[in-house]
C-alpha cells in the first residue's frame, strides 16, 4: 500500500498533526474508501483522521485553518447528495466519538457525541428509561447513519409526520469553529463551551452580534422565503434566527451540512414512546392515486405515511425470495400508515375507520391492518432498503440519486407527482419512487446514464427542469438529504438573490476562510463535476465467474461485466449496521470502513478506474489488503440491497492476484482439502494420532494454520460405510441413461467432502431421515453420491481453474436427465452447487443441476409440505432448539431455511444465532485471522448459547459452524438437522429427554 505525499501548502498539516500524536491516514487504500459516499460523486481527500476528543478536533481545525486545508466532517458516509466527501482532511467521527454521554429522563434530554449511530442512541435511551422515551428522527439509514449526519442534513425519517425534523429535537450543539475555537450554540445565543476560555468568549460574542445583524437586516425576506413547508430543507435554516423564533442558533445550524462549524456534541430532546401502535397497509394503482389520499389520512393523526412502488417490492422478492415481503394488499403502489395512541382498542378502531374512509374515496384497491409483527418488520425493511433496492432493479438497468429528495406541501404532492412523471417521460427517463408521502417528501432514483457525455447532459437538463417544476409547486429541492454537491448549484432557482447573499453571509460569519466542506451551498461546485462514473477506462476484465447483468438496460451504456459488478455498491452502507441480518461480520468486529462491504467495493472501484492496465489492477495490494478480513460469508449477496457479492469478487481477484505467485500455505492445506481427504480416509487413525501428539502443532504450522484452534478428527472410509449401513443405495458413478432414470431412486444425496472426511455419522442420519420420508409408509429411495465435489475450498481461496474442472465433472455426473432433488448435506457445498456452479460453468447441464440442488433443511421443508412428519426420539419434537444460521444457506436458500424446517417438523421455539460463526472455511483457521474469528463469534453464536439452557439442542449444520462451537463451547454438542431428526441418533435423544413439567 503506497502513501500519498501531502503538498497542499509549504506548511502542510501532516508534520504538525503527527507532532500532536494525531494520525492522518494518507494511504491510497484509505483515500479510495473515503473518496465516495452514497451520492453520484467521487472526490479523493488528502487524508482521513478518526478523532477521539473535542480537543483533538480543535487542534486539527487550528492546523488546517492555518494551512488552508479543507475539513470535511463525516459520520456513516451515507449522504446521497455528496455532503460526506471533499478535498482536504476527512474527519470520521463514527470510530471513536460515538458515545451517549447522559440521558435525563426527567427533563427528556440526552447528550451524545456526533458519531453515535441513531439506532444505538435510540436503544440506549430506551434502555435507560425502560422504553418510556426515545429519540424520534428515524431515517431509513438509521442503523448506520449518525447523529452528526442527521444534524448536518436535518434528517427526518419515516415518522416525521408526527415528530418533524432533527432540528425540532436539537437543544444545543457543541462546536469547533473553522479556526479551532470551541463554542456551544444554544436556543438563544452562542457561548463559549468553556467559560474560562477568553478567546472563545470573545469569538462567541462576535458571532452572536453578527448573526443578530444578519437577522435584523433580512426580517421580511426570512419570513417570506423560509419555513414555508414542512420539509423545506434546502439552503440554511435562517428563519430560526427571527425574533419570534427566539434567535435559536442551534436550530439555525442544523442542516448546514458541515459548512459552518464542526459538531462535536449535541443535546437533544426526547419524546415518549407510544403505548400502542398499528400498521395499516394500503394498495393503489399508482403513486399519484396514493398521494391523492394523503390529506384524508392526515385527518387521522398518523405517526407515519410512507410510500413505495412495485419496482422496489418486485426487486426485494427477486433478491430475497417471495417470503421477504409479507402483508402487502393488492396494488402497484403502497402506503404504510402507522397509527399510534395510548389505547390499543382505540388505535384498532381508528384503523378500521381509516380504511372505511379510504374506501369511500374510491382510490384504494385494497387495504389491511398488519397485526402480525413479522409482517410489519418485513414491510418496514422493504421501505428502509428502498434506496438500495431501487439502485439496481431485477428488470435491468441502474437508477441514481441527484433528484432523489424534492419536497412539496402534502396537499400538493399528487399534482407534483403527476407533472413529475410527465417530465420523466419527456426526457425518456424512468423513476423509481418511494418516500415520506405524509410530509410531501419524494425519494426518486432515476435511470440517468452517468457513463456517457450524452447521458450526463440529459441529467443536467433534467435537473434544472425538475428544479423549476418543484418551485412552481411551492416546494424545496431537498426535503431531508441536504443540497450537497447534487443541488447546491440549483439554489438560485429556488431562492432570491437577497436570500442567496444572506446564505453567503451566514457561512462567512462562521467560516470566513471557507475551509469547511467547500463546494456546498455557498460558491458551489457544478453538480456535473466530480461524477464517479465519469472517466472510468473501457477495458475488458476477463473473469471466471459469469458476472453479466441479469437484464441490462437498453437505454444505458453497456460496460464490462466485472466493472458493472464492482460498481454495484452505491454507498447505502447497510454493511455498517450493527444488527439485523448477517452482513458484514468483519466490519462489526473492527468498526473499520476497510472491513465493510462498501469499503472493499470502493477500493475495487478505484482499481478499475485508476490502474494503468488490467494486469496492474489484478495485482493491486490495496485490494488485497481490503479483502484480507472478508470471511466470504456471502451474506452481502442477500443483505446488501444492491446484492453486492463480495465473496465472488474476492475469489476472482485472488485467482488473478496469485497467478504465478506463491500462495499462503493455508491455500494449499485447506484449499486442497478434498484432495488430502482421499489420503486421510485411508490412514485416519494414524493422522489423528499424529495430530493429538506434540507433532500436531508442527503440522498446523507447516500447513499455515493457527495452533490456537482445536483441529477436527479425521474419519476413515470404513466409518462412512458403517454410518451409511447396508441399506444405502449404490454410489452414482456417472450420468444415468434415460432408461435407468425411470427406475432411479427418489432422491440423490451428495455426501460432501466435509461430511465424509470429518462427520460420516451425519451422512448416515441424513440417509435414514430421507429414506423415512415417503407417504403411506412406502419410504423414499435414496441414492448416495460421495464422488462429486463442489470445489468450495478452491473457490474460496481463488483457485478457479481447478475449481472449474471439479465442478464440470460434478455437473456431468449429476446431470442424469431427471428432475430428482439433489440434497447436499453441508450447506456451504449446497450453496456452491446452487450458485457458483452455473456462474463458473456456463453450460445447460450446470444450470439444470443447479436448479435441482436442495439444502438438507430445504428438503425437509418440502417433505413436510408433502405430508411427512419425522419419527421423533421419545415421541415428540424438542420444545426449544438453538440454531447457528449458516451464512451460505442464509444467502442462497433464504434467511429462514433452518427455522422454516424446524417449525415445519414441530419445534415451537427457535433461538436463531443469525450471524457468521467466525470460522468461515479457512478464515478462522489462519493465524492472522483467529482473533477476528473469535470476535465474530461474539456477534451471534456466543450470545445465543448464553441465552439457552445447557440441554437445549444446538444445530450447527455447517462444518465450520460446528468447529467454532467446539472451540467456544466444547461442553455443548453441535448437531446437524439430520441428526436431530434421526430416531437412531443417541446424541439427539440425549438432548431431547422425555417431557417433564417445568425447567431446572
Amino acid at each position: 500500500m503506497t502513501t500519498k505525499i501531502v503538498t497542499i501548502t509549504a506548511d502542510a498539516p501532516l508534520t504538525e498533526l503527527n507532532g500532536l500524536g494525531i494520525d492522518l491516514d494518507t494511504s491510497t487504500r484509505r483515500l479510495s474508501e473515503y473518496a465516495y459516499d452514497a451520492s453520484n460523486y467521487r472526490i479523493e481527500p488528502l487524508g482521513v483522521i478518526f478523532p477521539r476528543t473535542a480537543k483533538e478536533v480543535a487542534d486539527i481545525a487550528r492546523i488546517c485553518h492555518r494551512t488552508g486545508t479543507p475539513v470535511v466532517s463525516r459520520g456513516g458516509g451515507t449522504s446521497m447528495a455528496g455532503g460526506a466527501i471533499g478535498p482536504g482532511v476527512v474527519l470520521d467521527f463514527s470510530r471513536h466519538m460515538n458515545a451517549v454521554l447522559s440521558v435525563d429522563e426527567e427533563r427528556r434530554q440526552a447528550q451524545a457525541e456526533p458519531g453515535i449511530v441513531l439506532t444505538t442512541l435510540q436503544g440506549e435511551v430506551q434502555r435507560v428509561t425502560d422504553d418510556a422515551l426515545t429519540f424520534a428522527p428515524d431515517p431509513s439509514s438509521k442503523s448506520r447513519a449518525t447523529l452528526g449526519g442527521a444534524i448536518a442534513n436535518d434528517a427526518c425519517g419515516n415518522h416525521s409526520v408526527r415528530y418533524g425534523r432533527t432540528s425540532d429535537h436539537v437543544i444545543a450543539l457543541d462546536l469547533v469553529t473553522a479556526a479551532g475555537v470551541r463554542l456551544t450554540a444554544t436556543q438563544t445565543a452562542v457561548v463559549a463551551t468553556d467559560p474560562d476560555d477568553h478567546a472563545a468568549v470573545q469569538a462567541a460574542a462576535e458571532i452572536t452580534s453578527d448573526l443578530r445583524s444578519l437577522a435584523g437586516d433580512n426580517l421580511s425576506d426570512f419570513r417570506l422565503e423560509l419555513g414555508r413547508i414542512p420539509r423545506q430543507v434546502s439552503g440554511f435554516h435562517l428563519s430560526h434566527l427571527l425574533p419570534e423564533n427566539g434567535f435559536d442558533v442551534a436550530r439555525a445550524l442544523v442542516g448546514s451540512e458541515g459548512t459552518c462549524a464542526i459538531v462535536v456534541g449535541a443535546t437533544v430532546r426526547l419524546v415518549p414512546t407510544p403505548a400502542a401502535a398499528l400498521l395499516v397497509s394500503l394498495g393503489y394503482d399508482d403513486v399519484v392515486a396514493a398521494a391523492e389520499d394523503v390529506m384524508t389520512i392526515l385527518e387521522f393523526s398518523p405517526a407515519a405515511i410512507e410510500g413505495i412502488d412495485e419496482a422496489i417490492v418486485d426487486t426485494m422478492r427477486h433478491l430475497r425470495g417471495d417470503d421477504s415481503v409479507q402483508g402487502l394488499p393488492a396494488g402497484k403502489a403502497w402506503l404504510y400508515v402507522d397509527l399510534d395512541g395510548d389505547d390499543e382498542a382505540e388505535v384498532a378502531e381508528k384503523a378500521e375507520d381509516l380504511l372505511e374512509r379510504l374506501r369511500q374515496n374510491g382510490r384504494l384497491r385494497a387495504g389491511r391492518v398488519v397485526a402480525d409483527l413479522t409482517e410489519r418488520a418485513s414491510l418496514w425493511r422493504v421501505r428502509e432498503d428502498g434506496a438500495g433496492l431501487s439502485a439496481r432493479l431485477h428488470t435491468g438497468g441502474e437508477s441514481w440519486p441527484g433528484w432523489e429528495d424534492s419536497a412539496v406541501a402534502p396537499e400538493n404532492l399528487a399534482a407534483y407527482l403527476a407533472e413529475f412523471r410527465t417530465l420523466l417521460a419527456r426526457f425518456q427517463l424512468h423513476g423509481v419512487m418511494y418516500g415520506h408521502f405524509g410530509a410531501g417528501c419524494m425519494h426518486v432514483r432515476i435511470t440517468f446514464d452517468l457513463r456517457t457525455d450524452t447521458g450526463r447532459s440529459v441529467m443536467a437538463d433534467f435537473m434544472r427542469a425538475a428544479a423549476e417544476l418543484v418551485v412552481r409547486h411551492g416546494g424545496s429541492l431537498s426535503g431531508e438529504h441536504g443540497d450537497g454537491r447534487a443541488r447546491s448549484e440549483l439554489l438560485p432557482i429556488m431562492y432570491s438573490p437577497v436570500m442567496l447573499d444572506a446564505f453567503a453571509r451566514f457561512k462567512t460569519i462562521w467560516d470566513p476562510t471557507g475551509i469547511l466542506n467547500p463546494g456546498i451551498l455557498v460558491n458551489p461546485d457544478s453538480f456535473s463535476d466530480n461524477l464517479a462514473l465519469a472517466g472510468v477506462p473501457e477495458r475488458e476484465w476477463r473473469t471466471s465467474f459469469d458476472l453479466t447483468p441479469h437484464a441490462p438496460s437498453p437505454h444505458q451504456k453497456t460496460i464490462d461485466p466485472f466493472v458493472h459488478a464492482v460498481q454495484g455498491c452505491v454507498g447505502i452502507g447497510r454493511c455498517r449496521s450493527d444488527s439485523g441480518g448477517v452482513m458484514c461480520p468483519s466490519y462489526r468486529a473492527t468498526k473499520d470502513e476497510k472491513d465493510s462491504t462498501r469499503g472493499r467495493s470502493r477500493v475495487l472501484q478505484d482499481m478499475v478506474r485508476g490502474a494503468n492496465s488490467v494486469e496492474e489492477g489484478w495485482r493491486s495490494d490495496d485490494v488485497r489488503e481490503a479483502l484480507d478480513l472478508c470471511l466470504s460469508c456471502k451474506a452481502c449477496s442477500t443483505d446488501c440491497p444492491v446484492g453486492v457479492d463480495m465473496a465472488s469478487y474476492k475469489s476472482e481477484f485472488f485467482d488473478h492476484y496469485y497467478e504465478g505467485r506463491l500462495r499462503p500455505l493455508s491455500h494449499y492445506s485447506l484449499g486442497w482439502l478434498p484432495t488430502w481427504l482421499k489420503l486421510t480416509r485411508r490412514i485416519a487413525p494414524l493422522v489423528n494420532l499424529v495430530l493429538a501428539s506434540p507433532l500436531g502443532k508442527v503440522v498446523a504450522v507447516l500447513g499455515g494454520l493457527t495452533t490456537r484452534r482445536t483441529l477436527p478428527r479425521f474419519a476413515s472410509a470404513t466409518q462412512l460405510r458403517r454410518a451409511l449401513g447396508t441399506g444405502a443405495a449404490p454410489v452414482m458413478s456417472g450420468a444415468n441413461t434415460e432408461a435407468g432414470a425411470a427406475n432411479a431412486p427418489d432422491i440423490v444425496l451428495v455426501i460432501d467432502s466435509f461430511t465424509k472426511g470429518f462427520r460420516p455419522e451425519v451422512a448416515g442420519a441424513a440417509r435414514r431421515v430421507l429414506s423415512s420420508a415417503g407417504s403411506e409408509g412406502a419410504g423414499k429411495t435414496v441414492q448416495c453420491n460421495e464422488e462429486v465435489c463442489c470445489g468450495l475450498t478452491l473457490i474460496s481461496t481463488g483457485q478457479l481453474d481447478r475449481a472449474k474442472k471439479t465442478l464440470a465433472r460434478a455437473a456431468e455426473t449429476l446431470d442424469d436427465g431427471s428432475d430428482r432433488p439433489i440434497v447436499v448435506i453441508e450447506p456451504s457445498c449446497a450453496a456452491a452447487f446452487r450458485k457458483d456452479l452455473p456462474e463458473l460453468i456456463q453450460t445447460d447441464a450446470a444450470r439444470r443441476v443447479s436448479r435441482r440442488i436442495r439444502s438438507f433443511a430445504g428438503m425437509v421443508t418440502e417433505l413436510v409440505a408433502d405430508g411427512w412428519q419425522p419419527e421423533w426420539p421419545n415421541g415428540r419434537a424438542p420444545e426449544r432448539v438453538t440454531v447457528q444460521t449458516h451464512c451460505h444457506e442464509y444467502s442462497v436458500f433464504g434467511a429462514k431455511a433452518q427455522t422454516s424446517a424446524l417449525r415445519a417438523v414441530g419445534v415451537s421455539q427457535v433461538r436463531e444465532a443469525t450471524g457468521c460463526c467466525g470460522v468461515a472455511g479457512n478464515f478462522g483457521f489462519e493465524p492472522s485471522h483467529y482473533d477476528i474469528s473469535m470476535q465474530v463469534a461474539e456477534q451471534a453464536l456466543l450470545p445465543a448459547l448464553r441465552d439457552t439452557a445447557a440441554n437445549t439442542p444446538v444445530l450447527a449444520d455447517g462444518f465450520s459452524c460446528q468447529m467454532q462451537l467446539m472451540q467456544v463451547a466444547p461442553e455443548r454438542t453441535g448437531l446437524h438437522l439430520a441428526e436431530l431428526l434421526d430416531p437412531q441418533n443417541p446424541a439427539a435423544q440425549a438432548q431431547n429427554p422425555p417431557n417433564h413439567e417445568g425447567r431446572s
